[in-house]
């Protein structure tokens, strides 16, 4: 039997060169840990409509989705996902933290040293490789 895997996009919003990453509430699986802001792909959704319904519902505010950054296949113990990031930016709005403990507008320090969920370590390699 074929294994399932979860379609998940992320938000890679970036401020000059800082990265917006968002803190899970202590309550969901793997809480507490840091990540880029995003969910999981409803049936019928595309990619750039799960994103821009996930920022509405998780960070208040309206984004604009441009190109794809990276995927990533994570096996986690309870799930496999298959996350793609999107470079995205605020269209509308303010961001308001709906789900999420806290923000840090994140520098290359930050990046290395927040504890991040599994699934986003191969993107934080890339992010510095890239940006910094």
């Amino acid at each position: 039997m074929a294994e399932k895997i979860t379609a998940v996009v992320a938000a890679l919003l970036r401020e000059n060169d800082r990265f917006l990453v968002f803190q899970r509430p202590a309550d969901k699986a793997r809480g507490l840990l840091w990540e880029f802001a995003g969910g999981k792909c409803e049936p019928g959704e595309s990619p750039q409509e799960a994103l821009i319904r996930e920022c509405r519902e998780e960070l208040g505010c309206g984004i604009a989705v441009g190109e794809k950054y990276m995927e990533v296949i994570h096996k986690y113990p309870d799930l496999t996902i298959c996350l793609t990031l999107y470079h995205a930016s605020v269209a509308e709005g303010e961001i308001r933290l709906l789900e999420h403990n806290a923000v840090c507008a994140a520098d290359a320090e930050a990046l290395r040293t927040l504890p991040f969920c599994p699934a986003d370590q191969p993107v934080i390699e890339k992010i510095l490789a890239d940006f910094f």
